[in-house]
């Protein structure tokens, strides 16, 4: 166990730290799940932005990487522009 009152603080603010950003990811996770599912042009014009805003957001914090980040809004760009392409038709 820690024998120093700065390691026992740190312990103490990465177990903060740590269920704050499984939050966030978990957040984000269902909402790129909920948008991937969606097959309704509005609903992903609508969401798109803010999804997007949230990944950066988990990315500028370093709570996943950014190429992940970047992975994950190129695969949900292309999902919106094969929806917007079939309703255009």
């Amino acid at each position: 166990m820690a024998n120093h009152k700065s390691s026992e603080k740190r312990i103490r603010s990465n177990e903060t730290k740590r269920v704050s950003n499984r939050y966030h990811a978990r957040t984000v996770r269902n909402a790129v799940k909920k948008l991937k599912d969606t097959n309704e042009v509005e609903e992903v014009t609508k969401s798109l932005p803010v999804v997007i805003s949230q990944v950066d957001k988990l990315a500028k914090k370093r709570v996943i990487h950014k190429n992940k980040a970047s992975n994950i809004k190129s695969k949900l760009m292309r999902k919106a522009n094969a929806l917007a392409k079939t309703a255009a038709k």
